[in-house]
């Protein structure tokens, strides 16, 4: 596997992502429905992945998205800033007062407990980054003159808009041309390709985009939904994967796409919502590399555990160019990041590579 790295010294940033940025409101403890009060984050799938690259291992990065100039536009910066992010790469628009122009997303999502699932609910239509188009962005200067060493974005973005799907292919082209490893996360969402043409669409965008993809990340309904590829072995709940089934798939997906240098997916057996099983696998060269099995993991706030899965295994793969490596600080990453709430990473490097090298939860003093 030779992912071919820019060198550090010709580029500004280690990494950026290109998607939507939200602001998720949390009720704690309790249910959106009953909530007198929330607490406020920054999520979105692209943008956690750099949050976590830059917070939790150390590396320079940017956010490629859209805000509507207004106080929550500004709100999500400083949100941003706190979090180490870059954010001069992003485009303030114009807004009219009440969103018809555009608007910022809100995504209100409460945890779960036990039996009782985690909830969320977006408002998310008519956003700044939804509308924006290529022109909004001067992809040639940001990879060509700034530089940078790996570009991640992914299908959810890809599902705002039209607009969206192309704005996010050529961003992914001109990295390309400029030598930037790209890496993609399908991350489906069926009520997000309803209004867009369904699964067919789906396919059609992601299938076009997979064309150019270094490290393609998705568990095995995104692979199944957006690529089209069948996994043998699997049960009716997709569970338990059957590592035989997914090394044909992902062998034959590598047949479709010979672009692909590394695949990769997460392992998820939900027991309740605050006890899952988790691990994770990669795919380099006709290999699967497993990670260790968290069995029984206690979990406080699930999402984003798969955002920070995809930054670990990006900072083993720049750092260590060792798949195995890559896996398990994935896994140990994603495992870590959800227990803390919100969507993103509060975990240190140091605290990964000791979850990864078996230290037990004992009080540190």
């Amino acid at each position: 596997m030779e992912l071919n790295l820019r060198p550090e010294k010709e580029c500004r940033y280690d990494a950026v992502s290109l998607g939507e940025v939200m602001l998720r409101l949390d009720p704690g403890e309790g249910r959106i429905r009953t909530a007198r009060s929330f607490r406020v984050w920054e999520g979105g799938g692209e943008y956690n992945v750099v949050r976590g690259l830059r917070r939790c291992f150390g590396m320079r990065t940017g956010v490629i998205t859209a805000f509507a100039e207004n106080e929550v536009g500004l709100l999500m910066e400083d949100l941003i800033l706190q979090g180490g992010v870059d954010t001069s790469l992003i485009k303030w628009m114009k807004t009219d007062g009440i969103g018809r122009v555009c608007r910022n997303g809100l995504n209100f999502t409460e945890r779960g407990f036990g039996i009782r699932g985690a909830v969320g609910c977006s408002d998310r239509a008519n956003t700044a980054i939804s509308k924006a188009v290529p022109q909004d962005f001067d992809f040639e200067y940001i990879f060509g003159e700034l530089g940078v060493r790996w570009l991640h974005t992914g299908g959810i973005y890809a599902a705002l808009s039209e607009q969206a799907g192309a704005t996010a292919l050529e961003a992914i082209q001109t990295a390309k041309k400029y030598g930037t490893v790209v890496s993609y996360d399908l991350n489906y969402r069926p009520s997000m390709w309803s209004g867009m043409g369904g699964l067919e669409k789906a396919r059609e965008v992601n299938g076009e985009i997979a064309r150019y993809v270094d490290v393609m990340i998705g568990n095995e309904e995104d692979f199944t939904a957006c690529l089209g590829f069948e996994i043998e072995g699997n049960d009716e709940n997709l569970q338990e994967l059957n590592l035989d089934g997914y090394k044909k798939m992902i062998n034959h997906a590598a047949e479709v796409y010979p672009n692909f240098k590394v695949a990769a997916t997460t392992l998820r057996q939900v027991k309740t919502a605050t006890v899952n099983d988790w691990s994770a696998i990669c795919w380099a060269d006709g290999q699967i590399y497993k990670a260790q099995d968290y069995k029984g993991l206690e979990i406080m706030d699930r999402v984003g555990g798969g955002d920070s899965f995809a930054s670990g295994l990006i900072y083993g793969l720049m750092a260590t160019g060792d798949p195995e490596t890559a896996v398990n600080y994935g896994a140990a990453h994603g495992a870590l990041a959800m227990t803390t709430p919100g969507d993103t990473t509060m975990a240190s490097r140091r605290e990964v590579e000791a979850v990864m090298a078996g230290a037990g939860a004992r009080v540190q003093r």
